[in-house]
This record gives structure tokens, sequence and C-alpha cells, in this order.
């Protein structure tokens, strides 16, 4: 089964749409006999730039009620939020193996998503990173970065909220591997066809004899509730209300500048490099 983000122009951003419609397909293709491996991919330039903060920032009032009134609910953020990550998790959790196909920004909530894919191709133009580390959130799933990269390395890069190139990200042991951006689409089509001569009883099997030493070692429910709870604490720090009010007065792009220029990453490098 071939799931495609299709929202080029909005950088494929997570929306309510997004998360039912990803939920669905992904039940769907766990209780098809005829499917035997998902390929997550995307159109356009950006895999998926993570959350459309727009709307998210109302959900998350809505999800607290009225903040002049009453103080943060965070049980009703938690329900909120977790029901994108459990979406998200569901890549790792159904029984078909899934494999995903990255190109360009695969940030914030990009990575929440696709780092629960049991593989993941890039290609060079890839970018990796949670930047909300810096202000404003933590990750819905901390425990796919720990099982990724290590204690040591998750600690650098959440400690920074640095970006990660397709082939930095490769070399870390993040993603399985990085290609040309031309030959992505093909090396992943690829994969999943080979991965498919297998009998789908054979790949379940394989993926719960796996999973189930991840459930052990990384206790992956306990990360997320922990992951939901903080990334909650996050957007209601004083910090977190500060870059929300400034981003209202300024924008959300201009807001994100501010807090991420300092670094010289993400969008800043790359217009540093077009100038």
């Amino acid at each position: 089964m071939r799931l495609v983000l299709c929202r080029p122009a909005e950088f494929n951003t997570i929306t309510p749409d997004l998360r039912d419609q990803l939920d669905d397909a992904l039940d769907r293709a766990d209780r098809d006999r005829d499917v035997k491996v998902v390929l997550l991919c995307a159109e356009g330039k950006a895999f998926c730039a993570g959350f459309g903060l727009d709307w998210s920032t109302l959900a998350q009032a809505t999800a607290a009620g009225d903040t002049s009134e009453r103080v943060w609910d965070s049980v009703a953020d938690v329900q909120m939020i977790s029901r994108f990550g459990n979406t998200f998790a569901k890549l790792h959790s159904i029984s078909k193996p899934t494999l995903a196909a990255v190109q360009g920004w695969c940030v914030a909530g990009g990575t929440d998503m696709v780092l629960n894919a049991d593989l993941i191709i890039a290609g060079e133009s890839a970018r990796f990173g949670y930047p909300p580390a810096r202000v404003w959130g933590v990750p819905e799933a901390p425990w796919v970065w720990v099982a990724r990269l290590g204690l040591e390395r998750s600690k650098r890069y959440l400690f920074t909220g640095d970006e990660l190139t397709g082939s930095e990200a490769a070399a870390a042991g993040m993603i399985l591997e990085c290609v040309p951006d031309p030959e992505l689409a093909g090396r992943a089509n690829a994969l999943a066809s080979r991965i498919a001569l297998l009998p789908v009883n054979q790949l379940q099997m394989m993926k719960w004899m796996l999973n189930d030493v991840a459930r052990h070692q990384y206790q992956p429910d306990a990360s997320r509730l922990l992951g939901f709870i903080f990334d909650g604490v996050a957007r209601h720090t004083q910090e977190g209300v500060d870059f929300v009010t400034r981003a209202q007065e300024i924008g959300w792009r201009q807001a994100v500048r501010e807090r991420d220029g300092p670094f010289g990453d993400y969008g800043e490098r790359h217009e540093a490099a077009d100038s």
C-alpha cells in the first residue's frame, strides 16, 4: 500500500484530516491480507514540515480551555496531542512492515510521524530535526530518538534542536540510507518490492518479534505518555507562552526565524546559501 502526503504547497504539514486519513489507511493496511508492506512518501519539496501552527495553536487553546479564565488542563492537552501521537505510532505497531521515503524538510512533528516507521530511506535533500526543542515543544515519542541514534547522540540533537542532513542521519544510524534525490523513489519502491517477496505471515512474525525487543528495552507506551505530558508543559512555560505571543504579533514564520536564526540552520542556512 502506497500512502502519499499530497499537500505540497503547505509542505505537507500535519492537520487533523491528515491524522484521521493516515489512521484509517494504516488500519486498513493491517487488515488487508493482500498488503505486505506500507510505503509512505510525499509530494513536493518537503516530506513534512511539522504541525500546522495556526490551527494547532487554536486546538491547544481549545483543549486547555480559555486560559484567561482557567488554568491549563493538562489532561485535556494530553488527550488532544495523543490522538496524533497514537496514530503516528501505528507505523511502528501495525503488523506489516512500514517504509518511508523522505525528501526535503522532515522536522518537528514530521519526525514525530516518520521516526515510527520501520525503515527510512532519504534523499540527499532531506533535513531532519526537532527545532521546537529550543522552545515550545518536546518529541511525542522520545524512545524513537534513543532507539535510532543512541542516548548520547539523541541528547546532542535534542539539547540543541540542530538539524541533520540526509547523509548525516544515515551515518548516525537515524535512517537506513541516503541516496541521490532522483534515485529515492526507485530505491524505496525496490526495497518495498523485495520485502513483499516474503509471505505476509513471515513478515508479521518478524515484526512482532523485533518489536517485542523494543517494547522491553524502550517501553514505547510509557515514553509516548511522558512525551505527551512534557510537550504540553513546554507549550505552557513562560517561554512557550512568550513565543506564541510573539508569533501572534509578527507571524509564525518570523517568530520561528527569530528562534532559529542564532543557530544558522534550517531555513536560515538555505537562505544564506542562496544569497
